[in-house]
């Protein structure tokens, strides 16, 4: 075969390539959304909307200010202080044109110690920092768990008390308490890390064994009894020490070593909360920045993943370049929040219609009329749709019936010489007219 053979044959396998490409696009016009991730319409964003108006106000009502950090940090910023797997098999890490590694945000913590730790010297503490936005973590997608997701976070910043951790236990409470979650629905299971460091030292289990041990630990309702006996074992704990550990993650009653636990109790239930709280011994929580106090929300039957989860962490600010600095935190995402939330009734019904008007277009003679109106009603602060086309009444009748608007203006002969229009109440079936002069204190009214 000639060279011009060659050439002629590979362009056509270019050409059939193409084809063939060509024709699936055809065939397969809708391009999928990107595994992991979720398209939010009308009726998702009424809800996302919805809870982050609640943690607003939840945040708020305890005197922490919103803040947000970027959306991408560079991966030494998790290296420092995240943990080893969540740097190495959850974070989207890609190279930026200068060859740093960069990361879309796997979790908010470390940001917000590099953040009070740029101007530590001009802020006044403690601090009260919350935030709501989107995080990136390269997991299996599953049940309350997506590779992009929504997060509340929120923290308290320098002091070091176990009754800050309350507080921060308490702002998770008053959020279930304030949607409707009952504590015979969801409960905050809590334990000390500070604690389980005396449990494993009393086990004669080496330190540099301590954050694989809280791995076992917290991966013990993850774990056939087999599957972690044999996890167990590969981290070389004696039978000794394997049943030692048992034994202190049945013991409910553990808690009462802890001074920082007695306190947290003792104050949620000062407050009158304490009935959404419960001592848990195998709360460990992955992170490794965690030092002291530890808690997770679950639905009582501990179906799916956590709720939220946090604790208290000791020198975060300290590891990112700042001064030491105590603090305790805690994040919730939207997408397990939403599962519970659902599941107990407690989502509010949301109007399948943003606006409260519709401005019917009579016809082209009155087209102008008909946007007056509308834009008296918008300036008036009335939510409000006007018709953008000429067509038939029972259109515009049948299209603000389906979109849910509750009311109806109309605008004729009649009424334009009347200086009048119809309004008519589509719930109620209702129909009256109203001066011009009338018109928006009138709907004003109907809406309080």
């Amino acid at each position: 075969m000639n060279e011009y053979s060659q050439l002629k044959k590979g362009y056509d396998k270019i050409n059939r390539q193409k084809k063939f490409i060509n024709e699936g696009i055809k065939m397969n016009s809708i391009i999928s959304s990107v595994k992991g991730t979720r398209d939010f319409y009308p009726e998702d964003m009424a809800i996302r909307t919805w809870l982050y108006q609640m943690v607003k106000e939840v945040s708020e009502v305890f005197g922490y200010s919103e803040y947000e950090g970027p959306f991408i940090e560079k991966i030494d910023l998790y290296a420092a202080k995240s943990g080893e797997e969540l740097v190495k098999e959850q974070a989207f890490v890609f190279e930026d044109r200068g060859g740093d590694l960069i990361s879309l945000r796997p979790e908010l913590t470390p940001t917000l110690a590099r953040m009070i730790a740029q101007r530590q010297k001009q802020l006044v503490f403690p601090q009260r920092w919350w935030s709501f936005g989107p995080f990136w973590r390269y997991e299996r997608p599953q049940k309350g768990r997506t590779r992009e997701f929504f997060q509340w976070n929120i923290d308290l910043l320098g002091t070091d008390s176990a009754v800050s951790d309350a507080e921060l236990i308490t702002v998770c409470a008053y959020f279930f308490n304030k949607v409707g979650l009952s504590p015979d629905e969801v409960k905050i299971f809590v334990n000390s890390r500070k604690l389980m460091d005396q449990i494993l030292e009393e086990l004669s289990i080496s330190p540099e064994l301590k954050q694989d041990i809280f791995r076992l630990i917290d991966r013990k309702e993850k774990l056939s009894p087999s599957a972690w006996k044999d996890y167990a074992d590969n981290l070389g704990l004696s039978e000794q020490q394997f049943e030692g550990l048992k034994s202190v993650l049945n013991d409910k009653e553990l808690w009462k070593r802890s001074e920082d636990l007695v306190t947290v109790f003792e104050t949620l239930n000062t407050i009158g909360f304490g009935d959404y709280v419960v001592y848990d011994p195998q709360i460990i929580r992955g992170l490794d920045y965690y030092t002291g106090i530890v808690f997770e929300a679950k639905d009582i039957d501990k179906e799916g993943r956590s709720i939220l989860g946090g604790g208290h962490y000791g020198n975060l600010v300290g590891d990112v370049g700042g001064d030491p600095l105590p603090g305790v935190g805690f994040a919730m995402g939207d997408v397990m929040a939403r599962i519970i939330l659902e599941k107990y009734g407690c989502l509010p019904d949301f109007a399948s219609s943003t606006a409260d008007v519709l401005v019917t277009v009579f016809d082209e003679a009155l087209f102008n009329d008909s946007l007056k109106i509308a834009s008296e009603l918008r300036n008036a602060g009335i939510k409000t749709i006007c018709f953008t086309e000429v067509t038939k009444f029972q259109k515009q009748l049948k299209y603000a019936s389906r979109i849910g608007v509750p009311y109806l203006i109309i605008v004729g002969p009649d009424e334009k010489e009347a200086e009048e229009v119809t309004f008519k109440d589509l719930n109620n079936r209702t129909q009256e007219n109203l001066k011009r002069s009338e018109m928006v204190r009138i709907i004003k009214e109907k809406l309080a």
